[in-house]
């Protein structure tokens, strides 16, 4: 008779792990479900926010059956996670702190655990995390809180280095819409980076930089250092520093990479081509008023 394969199954006192666990066991796998505590916050009533999902997490290892063991990895989570998030938001940027979470702590620290303590590792699908905090209270795409106008504006430009923040009236409105942003040093998921990439240092895909949003059709441009240039067949809204492509082929999820550059607004190459027509009729100055845009403190 065949041992059965040991499994560690990572536990957030949610539905999806419950059910995977379930799977699991099933499938004739001896699971071991195991709870990361990665933050110790404590809320207004004194207790620990993250007990809840422990016990959470316990109850389904008493039903299922099975061993439960709890692991620690707030200061992991602490100076590789949200530290970054710190950073980030401190750039004026809008982070996803929780999207490097699945690189240092469960596939680093916990995967390491489970592989030295547990026996054999199973594969579980990753899932991931989006969280969306803006810069002062303000990310590219919102409705900004403006008192006395009667059509909302929207936030469409941030200067950190002046406080500023740009607005533009109407929800789609082209200071909105870019088609053009590069990341920084791409995590691939199966190899780094693919194939078809490195050799033609071009790739057709698809990506989408917030939660369950549509896909987008795209066109990668690989660099040398690793990044890439991402270029949408249609303008896309709110594009957002600090956010992270996800790009995907069919339906493999390939990769992310963190937004660290934008490509002009569809307002800004619409001004362009403006500028650019009345230099050639020769009857302007070249000077433009840019009707619509307007800062705001």
């Amino acid at each position: 008779m065949q041992a059965a394969r040991h499994v560690v199954c990572a536990l957030s006192g949610g539905v999806d792990s419950a059910v995977a666990a379930l799977l699991l066991r099933r499938r004739g796998y001896q699971v071991t479900g195991v709870f990361m505590k990665n933050w110790d916050l404590l809320d207004e009533s004194g207790v620990c926010t993250a007990d809840k999902d422990c016990e959470d997490a316990y109850r389904v290892c008493q039903i299922l059956d099975i061993p439960f063991r709890q692991v620690s990895y707030v200061k992991e989570y602490w100076n590789d996670v949200f530290s970054d998030f710190l950073n980030e938001y401190e750039k004026g940027r809008t982070p996803n702190p929780d999207i490097v979470c699945n690189k240092h702590i469960k596939f680093s620290c916990f995967f390491n655990y489970a592989v030295n303590n547990l026996g054999k590792w199973g594969s579980l699908p990753p899932h991931r995390e989006t969280i969306s905090i803006g810069w002062f209270l303000y990310t590219l795409g919102q409705r900004a809180k403006i008192g006395g106008l009667r059509e909302p504006w929207y936030v469409v430009e941030k200067d950190g280095t002046k406080g500023d923040v740009l607005v533009a009236p109407r929800t789609d409105h082209p200071a909105l819409y870019r088609d053009l942003l590069r990341t920084g040093r791409v995590h691939w998921i199966a190899e780094e980076p693919p194939a078809a990439l490195v050799r033609d240092k071009m790739m057709e895909c698809h990506f989408r930089f917030r939660h369950q949003m549509a896909l987008v059709p795209c066109v990668l441009t690989l660099n040398q250092d690793g990044t890439v240039w991402v270029t949408a067949v249609k303008a896309v809204r709110g594009l957002t520093l600090g956010q992270f492509a996800v790009f995907y082929k069919g339906d493999e999820c390939l990769g992310s990479g963190k937004i660290l550059r934008l490509g002009p607004s569809a307002y800004t190459l619409q001004k362009g081509r403006s500028r650019a027509g009345v230099a050639t009729e020769g009857s302007g100055d070249g000077h433009s008023d840019s009707p619509g845009l307007g800062p705001t403190r």
